[in-house]
């Protein structure tokens, strides 16, 4: 899965601490998801999405061939 969460958090001025702390989660998941070696359970998209007052599917993108 790939996502738009550094460019999108980046253009907000918005640092990793802040939005972990916003979302409840730690600053290295944060890194992980931007640098895609970690997929968000569905309430973590959820709450990102809600967070940036975006749809899921605007910061996360499935690619079905990388499976």
């Amino acid at each position: 899965m790939k996502n738009k969460l550094e460019e999108i958090r980046k253009q907000q001025g918005i640092k990793q601490e802040e939005l972990a702390s916003a979302l409840e989660v730690s600053r290295q998941t944060i890194g992980s998801l931007e640098n895609g070696r970690y997929n968000p359970s569905i309430v973590l998209a959820f709450k990102i999405a809600r967070y940036f007052g975006m749809s899921i599917e605007e910061i996360f993108t499935y690619d079905e061939e990388e499976q």
